[in-house]
């Protein structure tokens, strides 16, 4: 495909975002970003493998779900592993709600962009084999979708992979005490805009994790694996366990 850097600044912002993300234009050419596309696939090959190894039951989650890549890719895992779980999409299907504050101030999160309306997701999970009975979607904003006294639809239970795409503080917060009860030994939680933050303060999804721990004591998030520039997965511990296994290495020594 052939565009240059003028012509990709004249399209729609939520569309430059894309392409920026997942391309490279050089010689006036634009060329998919293999690198980046390729670190994504690797992380959801060792995710599935580690949780199917592990005997880690449950769903898969993903919250913000543009363009159905990675809903692909999880699900292409999953069966390459024999494990059949039922894969779960949150999304507004609208786009970028407003900020809140702050925290949620970036260049690129902007109100209405970054939006595949559902109908074309659910498309386009069917033409990569994800049938009507493998996928739940729920469509709205994370303020009302993950408010159980909102919310009269189903909602998963049990998750052993929860992927946050949803970039905004306000947005991930939701998702966080969404997961709160459902947080498990072994599960991963993966954030794939860790290190998407404000020039001048921490913000976004990274903001959100540090700030939802501060405030709970049961489980920890132990580092699992980055990948790309931008993404960083974690495993959930039981931090009774982990204060047991501490001191029980101290009393040895």
């Amino acid at each position: 495909m052939s565009l240059t850097h003028k012509a990709i600044d004249a399209l729609p912002r939520g569309f430059r975002r894309y392409l920026r993300h997942a391309y490279t234009v050089t010689t006036g050419k634009l060329h998919r970003n293999h690198h980046e596309m390729s670190e994504r696939d690797d992380f959801f090959r060792k995710a599935m493998k580690m949780l199917a190894y592990n005997g880690i039951s449950g769903d898969y989650a993903e919250f913000g779900c543009h363009g159905g890549m990675t809903m692909r890719m999880a699900h292409k895992y999953m069966r390459a592993n024999g494990v059949s779980r039922h894969l779960w999409a949150f999304d507004s299907f609208s786009g970028f709600p407003p900020p809140e504050g702050e925290e949620d101030e970036h260049p690129l999160w902007i109100q209405g962009e970054m939006a595949t309306s559902q109908a074309n997701f659910v498309n386009e999970c069917r033409r990569n084999g994800i049938g009507p009975d493998a996928l739940t979607t729920v469509p709205g904003y994370y303020s009302d979708t993950l408010d159980k006294g909102k919310h009269k639809g189903p909602l998963p239970q049990d998750v052993a992979l929860a992927y946050v795409d949803c970039d905004m503080f306000s947005s991930t917060m939701s998702v966080l005490r969404f997961l709160g009860p459902r947080l498990k030994q072994g599960m991963i939680v993966a954030f794939d805009d860790y290190f998407c933050i404000s020039s001048t303060a921490l913000a976004g999804e990274r903001a959100a994790m540090i700030e939802y721990l501060a405030g709970q004591d049961r489980f920890a998030f132990s580092p699992y694996q980055p990948y790309g520039w931008h993404g960083m997965a974690f495993i959930v511990e039981d931090k009774v366990q982990l204060d047991r296994h501490r001191a029980g290495g101290a009393q040895k020594v």
